[in-house]
């Protein structure tokens, strides 16, 4: 789940997310058990149609933040091809691109707090053993929230390379792009630390 909420409303707003949940699991366990080719691909176009419910806008950015699976879609395809398993490929790739994106929708279409809330309830047996979850429902928040902004400063990064080098960009930006991540993670840190950071109390 890479994204935060979307400001294009959607029909899939009004929708709990604690259903968009449980739909998410369903489906994700069915497209592991089915290795049918032509279900996986039934079940990524009836996810775009999902996103296109939300309109242009909303498809065109959901696009954009899924985007960056093909670097792994693309080697995992060669791999198989290379291994003369071609099909077995495809259909990994599919089911992969069909998971990420319904965990996209979900999280386009919902609250963080919401989010929040729904890790909370799902870790209730741990809290009933003593074991505080307020660390990881903090890093759950934390990682949902950042993750597509360290996304598009990575992406500026980019456009700033281009604009001032002839070469494409490559392994150069690790080292700004980490320093970035750092300095954002600092910032983080010092206003949970004036907030009272994550309480160790369940």
């Amino acid at each position: 789940m890479l994204s935060f909420e979307s400001p294009v409303r959607t029909p899939w707003h009004r929708v709990p997310l604690s259903w968009k949940f449980l739909a998410v699991c369903i489906s994700s366990l069915g497209l592991f058990l089915c290795d049918d080719l032509l279900v996986q691909l039934i079940a990524l176009c009836v996810c775009v149609g999902l996103y296109f419910v939300g309109g242009k806008r909303f498809f065109s950015t959901g696009f954009k933040r899924i985007w960056f699976l093909w670097p792994m879609a693309l080697i995992i395809f060669i791999w198989h091809a290379i291994t003369d398993t071609t099909l077995q490929g495809i259909s990994i790739v599919l089911r992969l691109v069909t998971i990420v994106a319904l965990s996209n929708l979900m999280t386009m279409t919902s609250r963080l707090t919401d989010l929040i809330a729904l890790a909370h309830r799902a870790m209730l047996p741990l809290r009933k053993l003593g074991i505080s979850t307020r660390p990881i429902e903090m890093a759950i928040a934390l990682v949902v929230r950042f993750t597509p902004i360290l996304i598009e400063k990575g992406t500026k990064l980019t456009e700033a390379w281009r604009l001032r080098a002839t070469s494409r960009p490559s392994w150069r930006l690790i080292f700004p792009l980490t320093i970035v991540a750092i300095d954002d993670a600092e910032r983080v840190a010092e206003a949970l630390k004036a907030r009272g950071g994550a309480r160790t109390k369940p």
